[in-house]
């Protein structure tokens, strides 16, 4: 089946009622020098911070998305409106440079200790060693494995299988009365990451009780456009007829459209699409034609975890899980609200 059944006609856009301290501007603040790697020295690891400055260590996974580079953004901005003190480091993707930048925050004796974990498993020794050090931790965006749920304070962040369920359920109801096989492609995320597990999973979970949807492939694009690129020309000259792709996000998805393009067909009408996250370069594709269906996953952090800093160190109970609400996007609905979007 090389085409889907006719788009509804455009629903009304879906409310997104953001947490209320997940609203905030994305853009560069002052703090655009601290972005290091964390394995390369920090310019502030020897100064003593400001009399009374509170000092957030936070440990990025990456720069590897539009996304990411919001969210780095969001965190940064936040972090100087707060009055904090933040080191920032970027683990390029590495879990041994997120360990090391985390046991540098240990030995630095910041307040508290915030990251974004590249993969799910393998944290509990350094998270213990910040614990016995009397550091609270944070995480945000991605959630670790660890079944000591007390080596952390709280998870900000979305729904990551919710995500795929609103994949699932979108791409179900459009073929619903398909009579023949609907084969599908997935770019799925970094290996071993909470998102490229969970958005699979609800993916799946959704699809599986209509035959006719099939998934014929499903590899690793690493989250980034240049890799999506090259799977999706791999999946290309294997599967000759695909009908949908799933990324597990926009920069995966913006790869694959170059290689649709590239080999002649028509992104959003010859291969249906759906990605994850909304940036605007998604909204963007999406309000052309070339993404049919977006799930948003508002990278606009900043705020909450600022606010959850204040409250750890103030001594309040917080909520071990904070989950922030988003919407999603059709082609029109994209095309509506493109010039409003923040990120």
């Amino acid at each position: 089946m090389k085409r889907f059944s006719k788009i509804g006609a455009t629903a009304g856009l879906v409310a997104m009622m953001l947490f209320s301290a997940a609203c905030g501007n994305s853009g560069n603040t002052g703090n655009n020098g601290g972005n290091v790697p964390a394995n390369a020295p920090s310019n502030s690891a020897s100064e003593a911070p400001a009399d009374g400055k509170v000092v957030l260590g936070f440990s990025q996974v990456g720069a590897e998305s539009g996304w990411r580079t919001a969210n780095s953004d969001s965190i940064k901005e936040s972090a100087a409106e707060a009055g904090f003190e933040l080191k920032f480091s970027d683990a390029q993707q590495k879990q041994e440079n997120q360990i090391k930048a985390l046991r540098s925050f240990i030995q630095q004796k910041v307040d508290v200790i915030a990251f974004s974990p590249v993969v799910e498993s393998g944290w509990d020794t350094v998270l213990q060693e910040a614990k016995d050090a009397g550091i609270p931790v944070i995480l945000t965006d991605r959630a670790v494995d660890s079944k000591d749920t007390s080596l952390y304070k709280t998870f900000i962040g979305s729904d990551f299988v919710e995500e795929g369920r609103r994949a699932g359920n979108w791409l179900v109801e459009q073929y619903k009365d398909a009579t023949e096989p609907v084969k599908i492609v997935e770019l799925q995320g970094t290996t071993g990451s909470a998102p490229a597990i969970d958005r699979k999973t609800g993916f799946e979970e959704v699809i599986k009780d209509n035959a006719n949807l099939q998934i014929v492939a499903s590899q690793t694009g690493d989250f980034t456009r240049a890799k999506g690129k090259e799977v999706m020309q791999s999946f290309l000259q294997a599967h000759p007829d695909i009908d949908v792709l799933y990324a597990h996000n926009d920069d995966m998805g913006l790869g694959a459209i170059q290689a649709i393009e590239a080999a002649g067909l028509v992104p959003g009408k010859d291969i249906i699409i759906i990605t994850v996250d909304a940036v605007k370069d998604g909204m963007t594709a999406a309000a052309e034609g070339k993404i049919n269906f977006i799930v948003e996953c508002n990278p606009l952090l900043g705020p909450q975890l600022m606010q959850a800093v204040n409250d750890v160190l103030a001594g309040k109970e917080i909520p071990q899980r904070i989950v922030t609400e988003e919407g999603t996007f059709t082609s029109e609905e994209a095309k509506a609200v493109l010039a409003d979007r923040k990120y």
